[in-house]
């Protein structure tokens, strides 16, 4: 009788102090009952708040009630600005497995880059939590981007020359009936590091303007965009204007350039090409008006190529007109009006001088490559090329 008044004694006393006062008793071995609140990827919305909802759930069900506290902690998203300060205590009843809750977004209608805040988990009871910081992820779903118009503006005509083609890329959508997306991550014969896609995230109008936009994506890999008239808007001859703010960085080659209508008959880089306008983005400074012509499956170029440097700054820090004044056996580049570089049949070097037929645009940023090497360190992402317009003026 003694052992057994022991026994009882010793029990209830091991209730009362498994017991955590005013919350219900304690599981002591909750090493089965696995908890875990499911990250959240979501656009973060235009204007106002939003409720972005999270999933708690358990491995199993529990006899016993599970409850853990939360609360936000900023990282690249910061309180107040882009999520309110939420916290709490959450619940999940004996026999279930699962309970939502709600943390509150504020959205906006800047481009940015994709932010990230926490969910902090703490005081988990009768379940082991797997993570005790969860994140939320503000995915960017706007287009607006703040630019300033400082910088050179060409003349929206000439005397003798008719406009026979722009875009001031005004509205929401880029015009498919001029332009098409070529896509995918070959290398594009220079090694370069980039995907080409026509994901919004890489192309895209703002505020009369056309930008192309280099990432880097969560995984490490880079994305971009690479826009042609191929098919769609090709010229022979005239004058070419376009106005644009171009990136920087290592590794980054932003481009605005041609290529002859005939690729696909007579290849690279016998077609011809014309760079209105290359940099390598660890020399911001510098302007490449270059052209390549060869023989037909010839696998190198012959190029004739001249290099301008701003007297101050980068081309970066405002807007400048990279144009070509394009005639029969003659090209001529300028920057800002200026010229810079003329190309003619005396300069090819005794092959044949290929500029003399139709040609169509592409707008693009690569990554990486043979030519400015691949980014490191010190390069920034996103990167942006601005273009606020091309035109295209042929004599009367």
């Amino acid at each position: 009788m003694y052992r057994l008044k022991y026994v009882t004694v010793f029990l209830i006393s091991a209730f009362i102090f498994s017991c955590d006062e005013g919350s219900g008793p304690v599981d002591e071995n909750p090493v089965g009952k696995q908890l875990d609140v499911s990250d959240v990827v979501r656009f973060e919305g235009n204007a106002g708040t939003s409720l972005f909802t999270l999933n708690a759930r358990l491995s199993t069900t529990s006899d016993l009630d599970v409850t853990f506290d939360y609360v936000t902690e900023a990282f690249s998203a910061k309180e107040g600005e882009d999520y309110k300060k939420t916290q709490g205590n959450i619940t999940i009843p004996a026999g279930q497995r699962n309970a939502v809750f709600t943390v509150e977004v504020v959205g906006d209608t800047l481009r940015e880059e994709d932010e990230v805040f926490y969910i902090v988990l703490s005081n988990v009871k009768n379940a082991v939590a797997v993570r005790e910081k969860i994140s939320v992820t503000l995915r960017n779903d706007d287009t607006f981007v703040e630019e300033t118009e400082d910088g050179f503006i060409s003349p929206d005509n000439y005397a003798g020359f008719d406009k026979v083609w722009a875009d001031e890329f005004e509205g929401t959508n880029i015009d498919l009936t001029a332009w098409t997306h070529e896509l995918g991550a070959s290398g594009w014969g220079n090694n370069e590091l980039q995907n080409y896609t026509a994901s919004p995230q890489n192309s895209y109008l703002t505020q009369g303007k056309l930008v192309i936009e280099a990432r880097r994506e969560n995984n490490g890999q880079y994305t971009s965009a690479r826009m042609i008239t191929k098919g769609k808007k090709e010229f022979l001859f005239g004058r070419i204007d376009i106005r644009a703010k171009l990136p920087k960085g290592r590794g980054i080659w932003p481009a605005l350039w041609m290529l002859g209508s005939n690729i696909q008959q007579v290849g690279w880089p016998a077609c011809g090409e014309i760079d209105i306008m290359e940099i390598v983005g660890h020399e911001p400074n510098k302007l490449h008006c270059t052209a390549h012509w060869g023989n037909q499956g010839q696998s190198f170029s012959i190029n004739s190529s001249k290099s301008t440097t701003l007297d101050s700054g980068d081309f970066s820090d405002k807007f400048h007109v990279f144009s070509i004044i394009w005639e029969n056996n003659r090209i001529n580049w300028y920057l800002d009006n200026k010229l810079v570089h003329t190309l003619t049949p005396a300069n090819t070097a005794g092959y044949s001088y290929p500029f003399n037929q139709d040609f169509f645009f592409i707008f693009n940023i690569a990554v990486g490559g043979n030519w400015p090497g691949n980014p490191d360190a010190s390069t920034q992402f996103p990167q942006r090329m601005t273009v606020d317009y091309i035109r295209v003026f042929q004599k009367k």
